[in-house]
């Protein structure tokens, strides 16, 4: 069936052209790492790659004044949001809402690979250890 969510007619095109940026390069050996700031693709949305190849190994503890979803690409990660911990694997995706703090680590076996969302233009971080 096809969608039909809202009428084109409405909404306008706003006038931006459409833009790239290189997030990670794919040729290069072991984990996805890069970043790709909102800002530059004229977006409401920065864009991380992590991965890790190290079991126990992630970000630390941090917090964002805006969301943050993790789109698990490879392997197992148990994510701590507050007072929530939740595990997730490839395929899934987690929320880490603004204002609450969140880090995750890679279960293994093998390389975690994540693609961040920050919901924001640019990358704000307050880091917590």
């Amino acid at each position: 069936m096809a969608r039909q969510d809202f009428d084109p007619a409405n909404t306008p095109p706003d006038g931006r052209p459409a833009s790239k940026s290189r997030l990670f390069d794919p040729d290069k050996d072991g984990p996805w790492k890069g970043s790709v700031p909102g800002l530059d693709l004229g977006s409401a949305v920065t864009v991380l790659a992590y991965g890790t190849d190290e079991v126990g190994i992630g970000p630390r503890l941090h917090v964002h004044p805006y969301d943050e979803t993790f789109v698990i690409v490879q392997g197992r990660a148990r994510f701590f949001v507050g007072d929530a911990v939740l595990e997730a694997s490839a395929g899934e995706v987690v929320l880490g809402p603004r204002g609450v703090p969140h880090r995750f680590e890679n279960l293994g076996p093998g390389r975690l690979q994540t693609i961040d969302i920050h919901h924001s233009p640019e990358w704000i971080q307050t880091d917590l250890e």
